[in-house]
């Protein structure tokens, strides 16, 4: 029977453990610039829609001074709660208990409710702060390790996974936001490494600081492991939200439809590309001028920019964007930049979101350093996930098109569904300077004037070969547009194909270059 007694006595145990490794833990983590697990969850959640569970599981270590050890919630905090009124799955490990160190039944907690999201079909957001394996837990620390890494396995491609790295993050932990979607890292807080600082330098007697090793700026920018990056951990919350807003909560439906709006962007679409074809322009302008207010998600912007891919709204449905970025590179693809894009693409397809590809390169990146690194490998990564990829796919050549990197940028020949080019689109083998000199080199040799023939073949090698209409003759090219037409095109092709039905050949899953 209940009474007020063990309604009170209830009351207490959870006010307890819900203040976690207790006030002076507490002020230390926030003494670090940290907000608590309890508080990120909070902040992050739609106010008053958290419910936690298991709130009063305990670890069952008896060795190692373990036995008699208190453990609020085991150093992690799970339950469900909405983010814009939409479900989600999260959990957030505790620094102050333990240092969130994850055991055996901390793991089981974590598995439990990522069960629960894949169950229920809702995305699942794990916030990262723990300093790694409890030790004194040995093998059931490890084996709760691996019990995580199966389930964002087979939740992969299913439901939306996000990883949010608000402390350490090390060893074998690092796996887990690996396997996820999308990882969110904020400057002076997130720390990720396989081996830790002190542990390199004993064995390799090299000194390097936690930031310099596996900081927030280190995995936006050099390894590509963060998504995301933040330089406050509220605005870090804002991203996830306004991520979250945007897909889908699973792979049975689409991402929510919103009220349509006109792009906000003033430059006239026409001007952003410079005459001068070896001039390098913003391709984000271009994104801006096609999408509902001009807003633009962008995936990973720190991390190989000679590609920029991520999340807009045209008609106020989610499509993702894939595009060439002149500004550095020119654009090329290279082993990064490949890689990049290949995932973003298998999430868009995995995920029912439409793939609109900007294209303006010159091909793949040559050099001994991007054939040593296996340019061929990761370049064809590209291939296949475009290939693979049976979502609607459009692609808009805006000027440069050539060789290899014409056939991989969702060309006819992977299953685009759409194909437009530009007046000023040259597709070609090559540029036409390096094809001029090579077909016309006994012409150019035997002229007078080397520099003025020269230009001459480059000038009749465009008209012939290096322009949009070739391609349009073939059947290649749709249509040859006006840049002011692209953004009702690429609406009219999205209408079109919102029943599309892609045949593919039956099997258990394809085999691609990893």
């Amino acid at each position: 029977m209940t009474t007020k007694k063990n309604i009170l006595a209830l009351r207490q145990k959870k006010a307890i453990i819900e203040k976690g490794g207790g006030d002076k833990a507490i002020q230390k983590q926030t003494a670090m610039g940290k907000l608590t697990a309890r508080e990120r969850i909070l902040v992050l959640l739609d106010a008053g829609s958290f419910h936690e569970y298991d709130l009063f599981v305990e670890h069952e270590e008896q060795n190692f001074g373990m036995a008699n050890k208190e453990l609020p919630g085991d150093g992690v905090i799970t339950g469900t709660g909405t983010i814009n009124g939409a479900p989600i799955c999260i959990y957030a490990q505790d620094f102050t208990v333990m240092g969130g160190s994850l055991g055996l039944k901390h793991a089981r907690k974590i598995t439990k409710i990522m069960d629960h999201a894949l169950k229920m079909k809702v995305p699942c957001i794990g916030i990262n702060d723990s300093g790694g394996a409890r030790i004194q837990e040995g093998i059931g620390a490890l084996a709760g390790y691996g019990e995580i890494f199966y389930r964002n396995t087979m939740a992969s491609g299913v439901i939306p996974q996000i990883s949010v790295i608000l402390g350490p993050c090390a060893g074998g932990a690092v796996y887990s936001p690996a396997l996820t979607d999308f990882v969110f890292v904020v400057e002076n807080i997130s720390k990720m490494f396989i081996t830790g600082p002190n542990v390199i330098e004993t064995v390799l007697g090299e000194k390097i600081s936690q930031e310099d090793l596996g900081g927030a700026r280190v995995h936006a920018e050099i390894t590509g492991n963060a998504h995301f990056y933040a330089l406050s951990e509220l605005q870090c919350m804002e991203q996830i939200k306004n991520l979250i807003s945007l897909i889908p909560h699973s792979n049975q439906e689409k991402a929510a439809r919103i009220e349509p709006k006109k792009p906000k962007f003033r430059k006239n679409i026409e001007n952003i590309i410079p005459s001068d074809p070896k001039h390098p322009y913003d391709v984000r302008e271009i994104i801006y001028a096609l999408t509902d207010e001009s807003k633009f998600l962008e995936v990973q912007e720190l991390w190989a920019p000679n590609i920029v891919i991520g999340f807009g709204r045209m008609d106020g449905e989610t499509v993702g964007f894939v595009a060439n970025q002149p500004m550095y590179l020119a654009g090329v693809l290279d082993c990064d930049a490949s890689d990049k894009s290949a995932r973003f693409i298998r999430f868009c397809d995995a995920f029912n979101i439409p793939i609109i590809t900007l294209e303006d390169m010159p091909g793949y990146l040559p050099g001994v350093d991007q054939e040593h690194a296996g340019v061929i490998r990761h370049g064809a990564k590209v291939l296949y996930a475009y290939s693979e990829a049976t979502v609607p796919k459009i692609t808009v050549i805006l000027r440069k098109a050539y060789g290899g990197g014409y056939i991989a940028m969702n060309s006819r020949h992977l299953g685009a569904d759409f194909m437009f080019a530009w007046p000023g689109a040259e597709i070609a083998v090559m540029g036409p300077e390096g094809a001029a000199n090579i077909i016309f080199r006994k012409e150019i040799m035997e002229a007078e004037d080397e520099d003025a023939m020269r230009q001459q073949k480059v000038k009749e090698y465009i008209e012939k070969f290096a322009n949009p209409f070739v391609a349009a003759s073939k059947g290649y090219i749709d249509a040859v547009i006006e840049p002011n037409e692209t953004r009702e095109l690429l609406l009219h092709a999205l209408g079109v194909s919102k029943n599309k039905d892609d045949y593919r050949p039956a099997k258990k899953h394809g085999v691609p270059p990893f």
